[in-house]
Parts: C-alpha cells; structure tokens; sequence
C-alpha cells in the first residue's frame, strides 16, 4: 500500500472510463474516470492470443467511433504532416492537445479526458511540446511497469511472484518472454538495466528431469517458451528472443555467464529438434504473430501440426541473431572451433533464408512456409525489419523488401495482406514495436519517408489515448472499432510495455540517433533525421536536445536543409555531453508503397483429389492454383487430371484475385500409398523400394487446449534399418482435439531392408522448473508430462524431389 500511495501523490491521471478501457486494476494504478459522460456496459471477449488470458473487456471508445466516421476524409499526404503540430494534433475531426508549465509538467487533453504528467527524471528539449510531452508519459508508463511483484491467473493460482522486474502490461502483469526481450532491444536495457536483467532471469530456467537434455551440459539453463500454440515448444521457437535483449547487458560478469551457457545448451537443443537439414531452416511458427487464425490459415485454429512443421522468417532471423552472438562470445571464451562452428551455421542460415524466403515478384521476404517448403504470399513487417536490422537482408534487397511492404497514412501493418474475415488484432493492426523495427530498418537502408512515417504513427498513437497502448486498428489507428464479429483490437492494454520500449527508442534513436556499438553498452550517436521532421522538432531554433541515463545529447541544424535527410558532419564529446553538428544530404528515398489493396481473397476448400485408372483427378471450386508437393503446378478451373507419379503426392490450393493477389492455402490432401503400422514398440517395417521415405505417427494429445499449455508431447523417433545407420528423426505431437498426424520426417533405406522403429523420450517445456509454478493446466505444479495417445505409424515413399529447391 505504502508503494501504491506513492505512486498516487507522483502524478495524476484523468481518463474517461470507456476511452482507455480503465478497468478496477488500472483505478487502482492512480487513474480516476473522468465525468464526462455515463459509463457505457461493457461486452466480454474472450482472447486467444499469445499471453493466456481467459478473458478481457473491450468497448468502442468515442473517438475511436469518431476516426471510423470520418475515415473517409483521410488523405494521402506525406505521414509526418497527417495532423501532427508541436502542440497537438488532429486526426479525423478529433483534437488533441498538450500544455505544460515552467516545472515541465505536462497536461495532455482530447475530447473525452486528460492526463497529467508529472515532471520526469530525463527530458528531450525541442520545440515540440507534444513531442516532449509524450517523452515523459512514456517515461511515467514505464514507472508503472515497474514493480515488486508479478502475477498471472495461469502461475501460483494467480498470488503475487515476487520480481523486481517490468510487468508487460496494464492487462498484462506478468513478465513474457518475447514481449520483456523485444522491449529491452529496443532499450529499455538503457533506461533500467537492473530491472531489465532480473526480468530476464526470471525466464530463464534449469531442467526438473533428470537426463531430459540430450547432448547439453549436465546442468544447462534455457529461457522459456511461454505457454502458447498446441502446448509450446517447439511448436512455437521464437524463445531465442531472449538473447536478443539478454547481449544488451553482458556488463554483469555473473549475468554474461549464464547467458553464454544458456546460449550453447539453447542452439543445441534447437538443432535437435527444430532444424530441418535439408531445407537448412529452422521449424516453428512467426515470432510475436501466434494467434494462428489470425495470420495463418483459418484451419490451423483446431490443427497446429502444421505450424509445428512449418518454418517463419522472424524465427530464423532470431537463431541467426543468436547464431552470431554465440560466435562473439565463444571468441572471447577463447573457444576457437566452437565460434567457428557457430559463424558457419549462421553463414548457412542466411543463406537458406535468402533463398527460401525471398519472394522476387513481390520483391519481400514471405512470412513462413509450408513444411515442404510451399511458399505462401503473405508478409509481415518484424519478420522483413528483423532481416534487414540482423544483415540477412542486405543490399538493395534490404532496401526493397522495407520499400515494397505497404502501409496507410495511420501506419505501417504487422501483417499484409490482411483477413477479411478476421476480427482486428494482429490482423489490420498497427502494433508501435513492430513500427519501432520498421523505423529501424528504414534508417538502417536510409529512407526518410519510412522514418517519419513510422515516427509520426509511434507519437499519433501515444497523443490519441493518452498511454502507449498494445496496438491500434489500422485505418483509423482507432484503439477499438465496432464492426460486428470484426470488431477490435480484440484485447488491448495502456502501458504496454513493448510499445513504451517503441516510444522511448523512437526518441532516444530514432530521432537523435543513439545507437549501441557492440556489445556491453557501447554507444555511437549516429543521426538519421529526415529533413520534413524540422519544421516540428526545431521550428525556430538551432538545436535540440535529449537527456538520458549518464549523457546528453545536442543536436544542431547545419546553415542549408538542401537535401532529405540531416546526418552527422562535425561531433565532440565533452564529459557526458556529446553534440552533433548535423549536415543535410540528398538520398535516393523510395516512396512509401500506399496504393496496395487490403485484404486477400480467402482461402478455398480443401481439393479433391481421386484416383481414375492411371491419373490423379482433382476437382476445386472455380479457377484456382494448384500445388503439388510445395511447389506451384499450375492454375486449374473446376478439374484436372494428374499423371499418377511415384511417392506420395500432396495437393493444397488457393485463390488469386483479380489484383494478382494470392490467398493462404487450402489445407492439404496427401495421396498415394501409405503403410500403417500398429502394435507394441519397437515397430518393424520392411522397405518394399530403395529411396526417402516420410513418417509420421497418428495420435491424440488431450493434455491441454490448442491455444496454450506447456505439453506438446515430443519425441524422437529412432530408425534401425539393416545396413544403414542409425537415424533419429524428432516427432512433435501439439495439443489435438481430435486423432491426428504428428509432424513428419524424413528417412532412407534400401530395398529389402528391415527397419525397426522405437521412440525415445524427447524434450517439452514441463521439463523446466520454473513451470512448477504453472497452475493454468497440465505439466505444471502437478509434475511433467510428455505423453501422447500413439496409433498407427504412418510411412509413405516419398516423390523425388519432395520439399527440394
């Protein structure tokens, strides 16, 4: 209470009770409705999305009523100019203003409510109240995330953990994995770096079970895959954000320790069961973009096994991200083969991604394939700013995918093209970490329309509602939109912790351009300000400044603004103060891609495939394209028939529309000869033909719910074929709702040879200790559990060239 009461006496905050969904936890977080108007009733939501929340409430804000409405008004003028001014803005009929006082103490206002902010440790200094105002809310967020102790409904039955750590969110408070580890690459290491490191130690984790880490140290420590997808790892991979945040804080002797370690046991155990060595590229579904239906085909919301098979660009960029850390720090553990082993590996997975991902008739990297290598047209903008800030992209092919990813005059979309018959959430959505990536990427390949761009989306959506929220629907960067079943965000949170994180790095990097140089907390300021932000930023003065942590920087305006983009000429640093004497130069920009259409054609129905005499017949509703063993075979209308090929032959479809536009696929329909093998373990099967086969098991997973739990059951596979060596294939078996196939992989073997088939216990996240803690299902405080209901063994001759370039 003693904490509680001071933050009370620190600042003020007035809100109206529907516009920034105050609910009881937030009053109790120093936020008084304001009386403007009756409370409107609340309509109850339940989310499926990436934090396990059973429920969350949502009702249309006014002036998210009020951008809907005059939508239409909106024009395609430059981002920066689309209603931001230095004390204000106005967006689609709403105004919103910022005063503040001689003790910088800052009132912002809209229609509807206002919040007061109290005077803030560090400062900007420009000649933009609102800009400088936002810079301190953000900063007034963060001291709200920042807490004692955590809780989620899902851990401890709900009671306080104690953890002097940031909290993800209003709606959120609990530390995740991904959204901490993001945050904290886009500088909150800078800002809190003690705070930040005992979030991080918190996700990371021993093992509970004796012998359940193959090939690692006897005692390894590996961060956490939160619950999620079909029970969470490896279905989901993306744990390896963790590094991300963890390399900005190697400073700590200790700290950098257990991050080495954790780094080696956590690739090794990747390699195992995640890496797919024909196809070079790591298993697993889109980091942050995990509610499936949203982004992923519609079917894939009851059937996850394709996701478990799948391979995401976001994820792989990560294992390359981590790839090369593990080569610097095995450098300075004086471990030359392993920092060779590591630069390798990573050197390999750059270049499967370029050649797996890129998309040269769209000319972007795609945001997953299918688990034999099926492209699918769709794209997403962490995924593409990952590859270029990581150096996967590189060249003009880094300047083109940022330049060819379309946005709107709110902002930039995490995922395009979107779902029509999705509700808003990942899909049609502005998300400001993800704008915060994409606003690195731009000043990465140098293109000042996307900077401010994405600059004026992160600080319009802050002005508008007053915290930085979770995300916003993209056409009016409402913060809640009534359309029916369509309606959203679905769930949204104030103070999200990623995007306070967004708002914090857009100041302190993207606007004065500090930047780490390296690892342990080098910095460089290296400015890459478009010449239209001017006008806002400094209006009549000379120079601006930024305080922060430890150091001071002034930027100054060079004598001629003739060219698009204000970069360092002249800089010294005296003390803690550095100042940058700016010089204007003329790039080549790329303009910002705004004639795109918004939504794909909806996936079809699964095709019918049959067999008549020596064809394949297939039938589909209409024109569509066919696929055939990954890759496109050619558009059909209504039927086709299929010359009958050796191997196993796998059809799925789409649609294209009359802007070339393609949907996801159908699900897929495998045909050909299988063998189903039951009986006790081991199995045993003789090869009818020499060649590759794939195997799969048929079984049921009831240990948890599709959207979350920790139990996705995971084996490995052991195959002994007379003559051959010993092959050992991982199998990942998530939650099901029904009998169903497992992952699938690959094995060879020789006519006439007997092949016996056992399963090994594999690895799941129940095997961490730190989900003894976890009381929202199976796996948790009730002991590990890696089991599944097995049936048949699946095994079909594979066709040559199946999933190959």
């Amino acid at each position: 209470m003693a904490r509680r009461a001071k933050t009370d006496a620190r600042h003020e905050y007035v809100c109206n009770h529907w516009l920034l969904q105050c609910d009881a936890a937030y009053h109790a977080g120093s936020i008084v409705p304001a009386d403007v108007a009756p409370a409107r009733s609340h309509r109850s939501v339940v989310t499926d999305d990436h934090h396990d929340s059973p429920s969350a409430t949502a009702s249309p804000p006014v002036l998210s009523l009020l951008l809907g409405a005059a939508l239409a008004a909106s024009a395609a003028t430059p981002a920066w100019q689309e209603g931001l001014a230095q004390d204000g803005l106005d967006w689609h009929g709403v105004h919103v203003g910022i005063e503040h006082d001689a003790q910088h103490r800052y009132t912002l206002a809209w229609p509807y409510g206002q919040r007061v902010i109290a005077p803030q440790p560090l400062r900007s200094d420009t000649a933009s109240p609102l800009f400088d105002g936002l810079f301190a809310m953000a900063q007034d967020d963060l001291a709200l995330d920042s807490v004692e102790a955590i809780r989620d409904g899902a851990f401890d039955h709900g009671q306080p953990i104690p953890c002097r750590c940031f909290v993800t969110g209003l709606k959120w408070p609990y530390v995740w994995t991904r959204d901490l580890s993001y945050a904290i690459d886009l500088g909150l290491w800078r800002f809190d770096p003690a705070r930040s490191r005992n979030g991080l130690k918190f996700k990371l984790s021993g093992v509970r079970v004796t012998g359940a880490a193959q090939g690692t140290d006897s005692k390894p420590y590996y961060p956490m895959q939160d619950t999620g997808s079909g029970g969470s790892w490896p279905i989901s991979t993306d744990r390896v954000v963790w590094f991300l945040g963890a390399r900005h804080l190697l400073d700590d002797a200790a700290f950098a320790g257990d991050v080495y370690q954790a780094l080696g046991a956590t690739l090794a155990q990747d390699r195992q069961y995640a890496f797919d060595q024909r196809l070079g590229l790591y298993r697993g579904e889109t980091s942050f973009l995990d509610w499936r239906e949203q982004s992923y085909p519609a079917w894939t919301a009851d059937e996850v096994g394709f996701i478990a098979q799948s391979f995401a660009l976001s994820t792989n960029v990560l294992h390359y991200q981590a790839l090369q850390l593990a080569a610097t720090l095995a450098d300075q553990h004086h471990e030359a083969k392993a920092a060779t082993g590591y630069r390798n590996d990573a050197a390999a997975l750059k270049a499967a991604i370029n050649v797996r991902f890129w998309r040269a008739d769209r000319g972007m990297y795609m945001s997953y394939l299918g688990g034999d290598g099926t492209p699918y047209d769709t794209y997403d903008l962490l995924g593409i700013a990952l590859a270029v800030d990581s150096g996967v992209a590189d060249g003009e092919r880094a300047r083109r995918t940022l330049a060819n990813y379309p946005t709107w005059p709110a902002g930039s979309p995490v995922i395009w093209p979107e779902r029509a018959d999705q509700p808003v959430y990942h899909n049609r959505a502005i998300w400001p970490f993800v704008s915060m990536y994409a606003l690195r990427a731009a000043r990465e390949t140098q293109q000042p329309a996307r900077i401010a761009h994405e600059i004026a989306s992160i600080m319009r959506g802050a002005a508008l509602y007053g915290s930085n929220m979770e995300n916003y629907e993209l056409l009016t960067q409402g913060q809640h939109v009534d359309e029916g079943k369509l309606s959203g965000p679905v769930v949204n949170s104030p103070r999200q912790l990623w995007s306070v994180a967004a708002y914090l790095a857009m100041v302190s990097e993207g606007v004065f351009g500090l930047e780490e140089n390296g690892l342990k907390g080098n910095e460089r300021v290296a400015p890459k300000l478009p010449t239209a932000l001017v006008p806002m930023l400094f209006g009549t003065r000379h120079a601006i400044t930024l305080e922060l942590p430890g150091r001071r920087i002034t930027l100054q305006l060079p004598a001629a603004l003739d060219g698009n983009l204000l970069v360092a000429d002249q800089q010294r640093t005296q003390g803690n103060t550095t100042t940058v004497t700016l010089k204007a130069v003329q790039v080549a920009d790329l303009p910002l891609r705004t004639d795109a259409p918004l939504y794909a054609p909806l996936a079809p129905a699964a095709p019918h495939v049959q067999a008549v005499g020596t064809h394949w017949q297939i039938r589909v509703e209409g024109r569509q394209r066919l696929y055939l063993n990954g890759m496109a075979h050619g558009d059909i209308d209504a039927s086709s028939t299929l010359a009958r090929q050796p191997g196993l032959a796998c059809f799925s479809a789409t649609r294209i529309d009359a802007q070339g536009l393609e949907s996801l696929h159908s699900p897929t329909v495998c045909v050909g000869d299988t063998n189903r093998i039951g009986g006790d373990w081991p199995r045993q099967w003789t090869a009818p033909a020499s060649g590759d086969w794939r195997v799969a098991l048929d079984y049921a997973n009831d240990h948890g719910p599709i959207n979350t739990g920790i139990t996705a059951a995971v084996k490995m596979l052991v195959i002994r074929c007379d003559g051959s060596a010993e092959q050992r294939l991982p199998i990942v078996m998530p939650h099901s709702v029904r009998t169903q196939s497992s992952s699938w992989g690959r094995f060879g073997t020789r006519a006439g040879a007997t092949c016996r088939f056992t399963l090994d216990d594999g690895f799941n996240m129940s095997y961490l200790a730190h989900f003894a803690h976890y009381t929202g299902g199976q796996g948790g405080s009730d002991g590990p559990l890696n089991r599944a209901v097995v049936h048949d063994l699946l095994i079909a001759p594979l066709a040559p060239g199946h999933g190959s370039p």
